[in-house]
């Protein structure tokens, strides 16, 4: 599997350990940046392009997944987020990791490099990496609906419980 990175200077240390750790772990890592510290970096610049990275195998018929990390994760998960089709989740523990993979499919994963020790995220990005797909008809299902407002813009249909109010 190919596993594309992204990061800012926050998260250049858990990125640099995963890369070793991947590469150990028979992954084929994919480093999109920075490959320096620099305080004044923007993370869109490197999480935009591990996600092109990780869209452009799956068109491809590649196995491949990505993680993008930050101080929080918060900023890079947007910007992983922003680009089509892909499904980044932000984790902050093992359990948030299996959900994010078991229940949305996610392909992008996203951790704060000053949340957690780096030996903690590896483990959070380990996890998610062996964790697949449940593949349920309720999460394909919202999951399509996901995907369809990403292609069309145009809102799922509310549920009949919706229509009638809380006080039906």
């Amino acid at each position: 599997m190919r596993v594309h990175l992204g990061s800012d200077h926050a998260g250049l240390e858990l990125k640099d350990h995963l890369l070793t750790w991947l590469i150990d772990h028979g992954y084929e890592a994919v480093d999109h940046g920075p490959f320096v510290y620099d305080a004044a970096d923007d993370y869109p610049v490197f999480c935009l392009r591990a996600g092109e990275g990780v869209i452009s195998d799956r068109a491809a018929g590649l196995d491949s997944l990505g993680v993008v990390i930050g101080g929080s994760g918060n900023g890079e998960q947007m910007a992983a987020n922003k680009v089509t089709g892909v499904r980044c989740a932000l984790v902050w523990s093992e359990e948030t990791a299996v959900l994010a993979r078991e229940h949305n499919d996610a392909n992008v994963v996203s951790v704060g490099g000053r949340m957690h020790s780096v030996e903690d995220m590896a483990r959070f990005v380990e996890v998610f990496l062996a964790t697949p797909f449940s593949g349920d008809e309720r999460h394909v299902r919202r999951i399509s609906q996901l995907t369809d407002y990403d292609e069309t813009k145009e809102l799922p249909a509310l549920p009949e419980s919706a229509l009638r109010g809380p006080d039906a």
